[in-house]
């Protein structure tokens, strides 16, 4: 029989997560800031973080509403975003302890780097589940901290544009969006969803591109 591979230390795991929590850090506290900077209540934005922990869908919705932009069509941007996140459950479902109510309060922790190294970490088919909590918690206690310094740094700080906060849209969605190049299918499903949010553009409501570009590309990508 086997033996069991030996469980990695927590210090090891928190070392390897250690620069992607700087940077969730910083990406946080841009969100804090661009929250502010668009008039929403400081704590409206922390509970945000607090509920939803999804970066992107976070900066969507925010881009939505800065944008004049409706509560619903930002709900809608942010919940197509995380649609990614249905096949990452499905995934980790099986490395999550405890029932159901409890597999589904964790997997509140669950993002993109905490399965990332969770997977690396972890045997064929099965994701490493101390890597998967350990990373989650520290990263959702970065961000929600991150937002929070965020909001009280605003006022101080005032207009984002002087700091280029302005830029962490366009910067963040081409960060997600550059390493899923890999091919030509993925990059005909960028494409596509480019030329609908261009088309969308002049004639719709703030947000509607958006939603219609994470449609299409999805349509595309099945």
């Amino acid at each position: 029989m086997a033996a069991m591979p030996a469980a990695r230390p927590v210090r090891h795991i928190l070392q390897s997560a250690a620069p992607i929590a700087i940077a969730v850090f910083v990406f946080g506290v841009s969100f804090g800031v661009l929250a502010v900077a668009a008039r929403l209540p400081g704590w409206s934005v922390v509970l945000m973080s607090i509920l939803v922990f999804a970066g992107s869908a976070q900066f969507a919705a925010l881009g939505v509403v800065t944008a004049g932009g409706s509560v619903l069509t930002a709900i809608l941007a942010g919940a197509l975003l995380n649609l990614r996140y249905i096949a990452t459950g499905m995934a980790v479902a099986r490395s999550l302890p405890g029932g159901r109510l409890r597999r589904a309060l964790l997997g509140q922790i669950v993002v993109d780097e905490s399965y990332a190294l969770s997977v690396a970490a972890g045997e064929p088919g099965r994701p490493d589940r101390r890597t998967l909590l350990t990373v989650g918690a520290t990263l959702y206690t970065v961000w929600v901290l991150g937002t929070l310094t965020g909001t009280l740094l605003g006022p101080v700080l005032g207009d984002p544009k002087r700091l280029g906060l302005d830029a962490a849209f366009p910067a963040l969605f081409l960060a997600l969006l550059w390493p899923m190049l890999s091919g030509r299918h993925a990059v005909r499903c960028a494409l596509g969803g480019a030329a609908v949010a261009l088309l969308l553009a002049p004639f719709t409501p703030p947000g509607i591109p958006l939603a219609g570009a994470a449609l299409v590309g999805l349509w595309l990508a099945r």
